[in-house]
């Protein structure tokens, strides 16, 4: 970890306004399709109607035919041409021990499509009209096969095989604990508790959807890519991998992006054959997804299928857990698609709590769908989905108030550090604290009388209550800035992280404002240029926390290199040299320099550093949130009507920012608790393809929500004492609305259902549960 000046300044704690509000809220952000069209052309992807086929025949003759048209490219083409696959992360084992094996994802798929969606062919046309309407005159002959979309099926003897070198449809798996002892405390609890759990597929749904534009540089015979990525340096490197080029002839540049949830992390297919025609024709090619490109042809996220038991004894503590999961990869391993359910959801499956037995068994399955990717979370909300329901499921089959279960179990300060089940080590935090917090602020003791009042007016009211912990950081726990001060008076940082929405300008600029002693407005932030930096970039919540450990490194760096200079410049001593706010003085003297002086006097007119910022290892954001639920029996509707967090994000820079982030987050975890499911027939056909089908949360769905920061733990890995803050809310937000949801309806004896909890579900238990009353 950096050790920096006690006294060093980050500006935290202020809730400095967005900067880049003023110029997204006028129309005058850079997105992709905001770029001119100099000429482009335009490249439309075919896209297969089968879920599993052998591509018998491609005849483009009559395409070919179309005024405007410039090329077309098939799978078959592309292997000719030796252009490469994208890779994925293939560092696990099967069942049997063997190295686990995927099918290769092309750039267009060659002789196999494997799921509905998939881009067989692509049409570069002078305008994006013709290149569909010569797509749609691509005649090809399928041999269409049989296809699996329920990975539960996919692992039964006989099922359609995705990859004939998985026959079972067995990507890889993994497990943790110690079985026979976990079965020997089972054998002896007082109590069981059992639950069926499933975190659905869902679609990322950002504002802005994926678009590409490439073009070769006429100077250097560069390739450059102007795509949406959040790791721009691994877009670039593995974009160099499959056209088979060097990295350093490959230069990837981001503007503005309009959300990213972890969707925009990879390389896809349609951005190598952008990349890959503008190299053929010499022309810059352009692409743009529509929003059904998105729900058939993105990644998806979530997709596990769990049992997870409890054993306890009679006052509710918990002897032993165990968990059996399947997680969804769909015909293809994204790059981070095994790691998601074998490694990422295993780090947090035991919570914020005490649980040192365990035994979790976790299997990757192909199916003949869309690939699963990132997504805000990436297997921490469906393990904390799991443990969240499996406590409040034995707190009402024991009959005890489910905080009650919670400090029983809960990790107790004098245990921190604390090493979980899993050997991941737990810094620092105040579990039983935030949950009286919360309490209070959600005011517990008066739920009673909402619920009467609620009763009057026919409706079913319940309460939901979860406390999460969230791993944050990434693979990498260093990264890496340059800063510049230009003897024009301007301060220069150029970061591999990437803003997508979730305010870094604001943020990083606030760091180097505080440290440096100059105002925000003399500060720029430029990110999304590979030519300038080359971090690991923004996953995993970890932008602020390691990214802004290096925006703090590089501000020490660039004073004490400041120091030097003034030192030599002023004829005195290092030690003698005072920097505040911008000047350098030599102590008792009134002898001084600017640092802009200073940068004039440098080589290209600016004084720069290259910085690395390293932190000791994952930061663990973690709260409670209480919400309430009101049901309407007579139509089923679920509506959140009160909703309040209490977060330790450690140091929070700009705690106005950390909020707005957990407010989105708790949207998207509404959204996945009672609205959002992707769903597919069992041909492999995608039912929910559009906005029509599938169902996100409006604004009138969203409750005011309260949000309280906490910063009675600070984080120890780092020195700015913060935690990542980005995925909190959607962590929190599931099990919290599903609690609530559930208990509301445990009146009427319904115990488990699967979400979403949508209208039609709910009201078909109440039905259900109401004849069933009847009938006894």
């Amino acid at each position: 970890m950096n050790i920096l000046p006690n006294n060093m300044r980050f500006g935290a704690g202020q809730p400095v306004k967005r900067l880049e509000d003023q110029r997204l809220l006028t129309g005058k952000g850079q997105f992709i399709d905001d770029k001119p069209e100099d000429g482009a052309l335009w490249l439309y992807v075919l896209r297969s109607p089968h879920a599993h086929a052998r591509i018998v025949s491609i005849d483009s003759a009559a395409a070919r035919e179309i005024a405007g048209v410039q090329a077309i490219y098939t799978g078959a083409d592309l292997v000719a041409d030796d252009v490469g696959t994208i890779p994925t992360l293939a560092i696990f084992k099967r069942p049997d021990g063997k190295p686990m094996t995927v099918p290769p994802r092309r750039l267009l798929a060659h002789e196999v499509v494997r799921f509905t969606g998939e881009a067989i062919a692509a049409v570069v046309a002078i305008s994006r009209t013709i290149a569909q309407e010569a797509a749609e005159a691509i005649v090809v002959d399928y041999e269409v096969m049989p296809a699996v979309v329920d990975p539960v099926e996919a692992i039964k003897p006989g099922a359609p095989v995705v990859w004939a070198e998985a026959p079972d449809n067995i990507v890889a798996a993994m497990s943790y604990g110690d079985a026979a002892k976990v079965e020997d405390a089972f054998a002896n609890a007082a109590h069981k508790v059992s639950l069926d759990i499933a975190s659905q597929r869902l679609v990322p749904s950002a504002m802005e959807p994926r678009s590409t534009i490439a073009e070769i540089e006429k100077t250097t015979g560069r390739l450059l890519l102007y795509v949406q990525s959040q790791t721009p340096a691994s877009t670039r490197d593995v974009l160099a991998d499959v056209l088979k080029r060097s990295k350093e002839s490959v230069r990837v540049l981001v503007g503005d992006i309009g959300g990213g949830f972890g969707q925009k992390t990879n390389l896809y297919p349609e951005d190598g054959i952008v990349a890959y025609a503008a190299t053929k024709l010499g022309k810059k090619i352009r692409w743009r997804a529509e929003r059904t490109d998105e729900f058939v042809g993105g990644t998806h996220g979530r997709d596990l299928t769990s049992t997870a038991e409890f054993a306890l004894d009679a006052k509710g503590k918990v002897l032993a857990y165990r968990v059996r999961s399947i997680g969804a990869t769909g015909a293809y391993s994204s790059g981070a698609a095994n790691i998601i359910p074998l490694v990422l959801g295993p780090f947090v499956q035991t919570g914020v709590y005490d649980l040192p037995l365990v035994h979790f068994e976790v299997k990757t399955v192909m199916t003949h769908t869309a690939p699963v990717g990132a997504y805000r979370g990436a297997g921490r909300p469906e393990a904390v989905f799991i443990v969240e329901r499996l406590f409040d499921t034995a707190a009402r089959q024991i009959g005890i108030d489910p905080r009650t279960i919670r400090k029983a179990n809960y990790i107790k300060p004098a245990q921190l550090p604390y090493t979980n089940a899993v050997g991941q080590v737990y810094d620092s935090g105040a579990f039983a604290h935030m949950l009286e917090r919360a309490s209070k602020l959600a005011d517990w003791d008066g739920f009673n009388a909402r619920k009467r009042e609620a009763k009057k007016r026919g409706m079913l009211y319940g309460r939901g209550l979860t406390s999460y912990i969230e791993w944050t950081g990434g693979r990498a726990h260093t990264e890496k800035v340059s800063l510049h001060a230009t003897s024009e008076g301007r301060v220069i940082l150029h970061s591999g992280t990437m803003a997508m929405g979730q305010g870094l300008q604001t943020t990083y600029t606030q760091m180097i404002s505080d440290s440096l002693g100059i105002p925000l407005d003399k500060i720029d932030v430029v990110q999304g240029d590979t030519d300038l930096a080359t971090g690991f970039g923004s996953v995993g919540s970890r932008s602020l926390f390691v990214g802004g450990t290096a925006v703090a490194v590089s501000s020490n760096d660039l004073i004490t290199k400041a120091r030097e200079k003034a030192s030599n410049l002023l004829e005195t001593a290092v030690e003698d040299i005072e920097y505040r706010d911008g000047v350098l003085t030599v102590v008792g003297t009134d002898r001084r320099i600017s640092l802009f002086e200073i940068a004039g006097k440098e080589q290209g007119t600016k004084l720069s550093v290259d910085s690395e910022g390293e932190v000791d290892g994952p930061s663990w954001p973690n709260g409670t949130h209480v919400c309430e639920v009101e049901i309407d029996p007579e139509t089923g509707i679920s509506r959140v009507v009160r909703y309040t967090t209490v977060d330790d994000v450690g140091v929070a820079v700009n705690p106005m920012l950390v909020a707005g982030q957990i407010h989105g987050g708790v949207a998207q975890g509404i959204g996945q608790a009672l609205y959002e499911n992707v769903s597919y027939d069992s041909d492999g056909q995608l039912l929910t393809a559009t906005y029509q089908d599938y169902c996100i949360p409006r604004a009138d769905d969203v409750p005011p929500i309260t949000v309280t920061l906490d910063d009675s733990a600070p984080c120890k890995t780092n020195p700015l004492g913060a935690k990542g803050c980005g995925e909190s809310g959607a962590i929190g937000g599931p099990p919290c609305v599903t609690n609530g949801v559930m208990d509301a309806l445990f009146e009427l004896g319904i115990t488990n259902l699967q979400t979403p909890l949508t209208p039609e579900k709910v009201w078909t238990a109440i039905r259900d549960a109401k004849a069933k009353k009847a009938a006894a």
